[in-house]
């Protein structure tokens, strides 16, 4: 099969596109074959080397864990799919070692769930990881409800559109930051837009006089810091990216029944996956250096077999 792979920690550079063996198939796994599959700030980070101490890696390493694909075949212990299943799936394991930027991926059962009949290839890609971030954070670290006004830093990202979509289905007011281009994105997914840095407590504040009730930080780089004053006295926060006092730092976490909800989610329009830009497999370099440069638009950059 095709794939990506790198032997050593690195950028963008150490990628490489070219055959690797086709995966394995247990007793308790599935073979999928990639449809798309996302690029996700993590997978840069631990081909950087970050991850080292606190996971072990296998070189030459796969990267990706998000992926929407076809069932090809199933193993011996499954009975829950059949070739033919049309899936998403968070593929994260503790070993460092086969990701989804591939053709092919063995997929342990626990992970997967029906792709949103809904929903394409790219967006159904994008869902698992950043959704079940969001779902951990707004639902049930932050425990968002209707008497809430929520300030959701980096909106218009990944996990930021998707927090601010579960914020805003829970019945929340909904402030969300973004940049000047993406301010009418953050409109459109429900939520009033601030212009995010140096003066945001004033914007807010705008909006919620009294002050936000909840922070969920998905921009990081000092941004919650930056707006920790419009918070309200006794205000829950939360963050993917930055810590410290009285902050929760979440995790996505394999979770097959939060994943189930977000695809009953996307399947009722309550909830949608942006697609930002679609790359080849090969491409997967470009990418990633997309993706850290931010020059698409909102939502998720996706991997697709061939050119999109």
């Amino acid at each position: 099969m095709k794939g990506i792979s790198y032997s050593r920690f690195g950028g963008s550079e150490v990628l490489e596109y070219g055959d690797l063996p086709e995966p394995k198939l247990s007793q308790n796994a599935v073979i999928v074959r990639m449809k798309a599959a996302a690029i996700n700030p993590a997978d840069i980070a631990l081909q950087a080397g970050l991850g080292e101490s606190m996971m072990e890696t296998w070189f030459p390493v796969v990267p990706g864990w998000d992926l929407a694909g076809i069932v090809e075949r199933v193993g011996a212990g499954v009975t829950e799919f059949q070739p033919g299943d049309e899936v998403v799936a968070y593929t994260h394991q503790e070993i460092l070692h086969s990701g989804t930027y591939a053709e092919l991926a063995s997929v342990p059962v626990e992970r997967l769930w029906r792709k949103p009949r809904n929903a394409s290839w790219s967006e159904a890609a994008g869902l698992p990881l950043a959704g079940l971030t969001a779902y951990r954070a707004v639902i049930d670290t932050l425990r968002v409800s209707d008497a809430d006004t929520v300030l959701v830093l980096g909106a218009s990202g990944g996990v930021g559109s998707m927090a601010t979509q579960l914020a805003v289905a829970s019945g929340a007011t909904v402030i969300g930051s973004a940049s000047g281009p993406h301010q009418a994105y953050v409109t459109s997914i429900g939520a009033e837009p601030v212009l995010y840095g140096d003066g945001i407590v004033e914007r807010v504040r705008n909006h919620a006089p009294n002050g936000v009730t909840a922070i969920m930080d998905c921009a990081g780089h000092g941004a919650l810091a930056k707006a920790m004053a419009a918070a309200a006295p006794g205000a829950r926060l939360c963050s993917i990216a930055d810590g410290g006092p009285g902050v929760t730092t979440v995790f996505a976490r394999p979770d097959t029944k939060i994943l189930a909800r977000l695809v009953d989610l996307v399947e009722a329009g309550s909830l949608r996956v942006t697609v930002a830009a679609s790359f080849a497999l090969a491409d997967a370099a470009d990418a990633q250096e997309a993706l850290k440069a931010r020059t698409y638009g909102p939502g998720k950059i996706i991997l697709v077999p061939a050119a999109a």
